[in-house]
């Protein structure tokens, strides 16, 4: 499996792990929600080139990735960043933590402090 789809994988597998996070298949394309409300887009299957999140405090520092850009369709006004993969991935550990900022922008926050209660 090429490198880039362990660590789409690993992202999905680690966002189903927050609270009430839950996988979902708009427009045929996969995304993972909290609440009715995305927070991850993974994009489709077979088009696997990056991911997008909401950001607010590291979005600044997301957007200076190689290959990072404001989401498109108007999202990336609203704090929306599109990480794309290219030959080099960017460490797993931020990927997560970026994934976690989306989700506790999105999440009630009654969830937000079940997230603070566990140990991921």
């Amino acid at each position: 499996m090429p490198a880039v789809n362990r660590l789409r994988n690993h992202l999905r597998a680690f966002a189903l792990r927050l609270p009430e996070a839950y996988a979902d298949f708009p427009w045929g394309e996969v995304v993972l929600k909290v609440n009715r409300r995305i927070f991850l887009f993974l994009g489709r299957d077979q088009e696997i080139t990056g991911f997008s999140v909401k950001l607010d405090q590291h979005l600044g520092m997301a957007l200076s990735v190689p290959g990072a850009a404001p989401t498109r369709y108007g999202l990336g006004k609203a704090g929306w960043v599109t990480l794309s993969f290219g030959e080099e991935l960017p460490e797993r550990d931020l990927l997560r933590e970026l994934v976690e900022e989306s989700y506790r922008l999105v999440a009630p926050k009654r969830l937000v402090a079940e997230l603070d209660r566990r140990a991921l």
